[in-house]
């Protein structure tokens, strides 16, 4: 009589390969999957303070390199102070109805961007005295070689999130002191006690809530591929 091998076979190896790395690979998805926009950090969004915001730039329109971004200003946004990168030229375009306002910023790349690159720029601007939970909406145009993206869609809350949405980050309520830029790690939402910069980007959420699907499943996974090494050694 053929005694059983109590070793391992290759396709029970296989079986938990395959169950780990589909695990894996959902959890790191996630961030790569919000990181493909354009999108927008605050380093505070409490109502009233100055905030120093960080735009990101990814990658090109369908492997075109970018040459130019254009910022939209809300008009709740008083007055904004771009912050030089080395690598663009910079220009603030006007308010037609107000002048005196900047109803856009303009990079303008010395060398495209080559897809597959990531630049930022920021801006420092005045936060308005909304209230919580107000939204901000920054527009961009991302102009390229061949082809330009518009990242202007809305992000509705509980709904799919568009295909190109436009950055934005949400109020919190008003700092005590009227804060001038705290740290976005140490600005709190006075409603949940949520960091600011999780409440800032939509795009974070469901970033944080597909990682711990992805965990799950390859949990999942390792469990049940040790259950079929566990049925094939016995």
């Amino acid at each position: 009589m053929t005694s059983r091998s109590t070793l391992p076979t290759r396709p029970s190896a296989r079986v938990l390969a395959v169950g780990g790395v589909a695990g894996l690979a959902l959890v790191f998805a996630a961030p790569l999957a919000a990181s493909a926009h354009v999108g927008v950090t605050p380093d505070t969004t409490a109502a009233g303070s100055y905030a120093n915001l960080t735009f990101a730039v990814p990658h090109g329109c369908d492997g075109s390199p970018t040459t130019e971004i254009r910022i939209t200003i809300p008009e709740s946004v008083i007055t904004v102070t771009p912050t030089v990168n080395p690598n663009w030229d910079v220009a603030e375009v006007p308010s037609e109805s107000d002048p005196d306002y900047t109803s856009a910023v303009v990079y303008t790349a010395k060398t495209p961007l080559a897809d597959g690159l990531r630049d930022t720029f920021t801006l420092s601007v005045p936060l308005p005295s909304g209230e919580a939970g107000d939204v901000l909406e920054f527009p961009v145009l991302q102009t390229c070689e061949v082809g330009s993206t518009e990242w202007d869609q809305e992000t509705v809350a509980g709904e799919e999130e568009p295909e190109h949405p436009a950055p934005a980050i949400v109020l919190t309520a008003a700092e005590a002191d009227g804060g001038h830029g705290h740290g976005a790690m140490e600005s709190t939402d006075a409603d949940d006690g949520t960091t600011s910069a999780d409440s800032a980007d939509p795009a974070v959420g469901t970033a944080i809530g597909l990682g711990a699907a992805g965990l799950v499943v390859g949990i999942a996974g390792v469990a049940l591929a040790l259950w079929a090494l566990r049925r094939r050694s016995a």
